[in-house]
């Protein structure tokens, strides 16, 4: 293999694929990427043996081939070099020179067939989407769904595909985020997938503003998604998700209307006064204002208020004001609309896309 390409191509293509080696690696070659030379194009990969992704970038191949070297260290070496072309050489399954200007390096790698082998794309319901629609569907579910959750389901973002709609849905127990689209598939087409959250964090990390297309591929087990040079594969995770559907309020005419971002700014000044253990906000309903309090021994009490067209009876509702804050970060528009019925049952979020987030109440404190 000799393949000659520009260092900041090479630095790029590391920036894309560098989160998915794993950190402690379950065997040695997961340490590694794959370099390949074919075609005019540099190609690297990467894979934990769950998530794997591959990469290009256009270059000047001498000689086709591939060989496999040890990711940290060889990713250390390119950000080091300041040439402005990199000259990767193998004569050997497992040693390459790597030049750049006066510089001359040898690294020793593993032999290509050792690198576990990327799954086939061809089969498999295909769908696409513009790459900020498609971040837009992932960024407003995955941050309501668990991070370490031993339910391995809640893990992840739950897509489910039918009647030419897709739906996304994140959750933690505690709160929910829901949001659909529709896509161009015949309707009988009806699938469910659960994507593990270091895949979700990386597709987010690769879909850009740009209005190209995202292609996802769905399979029983795994999910891809190509998005210009880069090809994300992930195996997906098993089990059932929960019905979802019996938590979601009812959408009711006489929401209470709350000013995003006012209800931010007081919300953060009074979480100051929440202990870090168990941050709670007590939100106190009364005709024509909200009054948000929260009160700790050790730090003190803080209260504020702004107007709201509520007109009932007085009501107390507690929640946790970080996610409440997550919440309205991740709505749309000037003002959102607040479904909530009483002290005990879930409250609704909604704005004027297909987006509904719900949250869970706290013990109210006497």
């Amino acid at each position: 293999m000799k393949v000659i390409i520009p260092r900041l191509d090479l630095v790029s293509l590391i920036g894309k694929i560098q989160n998915i080696v794993a950190a402690k690696p379950a065997i040695p070659i997961l340490a590694n990427v794959l370099i390949e030379a074919v075609d005019d194009q540099l190609i690297i990969s990467a894979t934990d043996l769950t998530v794997s992704m591959r990469a290009y970038a256009e270059a000047k191949v001498v000689e086709e081939g591939a060989i496999t070297l040890p990711a940290r260290r060889f990713f250390q070496l390119i950000r080091e070099l300041t040439s402005p072309t990199v000259e990767i050489h193998s004569s050997s399954p497992d040693m390459a020179s790597i030049n750049a200007g006066t510089s001359h390096f040898k690294v020793h790698g593993m032999h290509k067939n050792e690198f576990p082998a990327l799954p086939d794309l061809s089969e498999g319901v295909h769908l696409s989407l513009t790459s900020p629609l498609l971040r837009e569907m992932l960024s407003r579910t995955a941050f309501a769904a668990a991070r370490d959750d031993s339910r391995q389901v809640l893990n992840g973002v739950y897509l489910q595909q039918a009647n030419q709609t897709a739906t996304f849905i994140g959750t933690d127990g505690k709160r929910l985020a829901k949001i659909h689209v529709p896509v161009d598939l015949p309707p009988e087409q009806t699938g469910s997938y659960i994507i593990p959250l270091k895949a979700v964090d990386e597709m987010i990390r690769i879909l850009d503003n740009k209005e190209d297309l995202a292609k996802l591929t769905l399979m029983n087990d795994k999910i891809a998604i190509e998005v210009g040079p880069v090809t994300l594969i992930s195996k997906l995770l098993s089990g059932q998700y929960p019905d979802v559907s019996r938590v979601i309020p009812e959408k009711k005419e006489s929401a209470i209307s709350l000013h995003r971002e006012e209800l931010i700014t007081l919300l953060r000044q009074v979480s100051l006064f929440t202990p870090d253990n168990s941050s709670s906000v007590r939100f106190t309903f009364t005709s024509g204002e909200l009054h948000l309090s929260a009160v700790s021994g050790e730090i003190g009490e803080g209260k504020v208020n702004m107007p709201v067209n509520y007109g009932g009876e007085k009501l107390d509702i507690a929640f946790n004001p970080n996610f409440f804050l997550d919440i309205l970060r991740h709505s749309k528009d000037e003002t959102v609309h607040f479904n909530v019925s009483d002290s005990y049952n879930p409250g609704l979020i909604t704005d004027s896309t297909t987006a509904q987030f719900v949250i869970m109440p706290m013990r109210l404190e006497a």
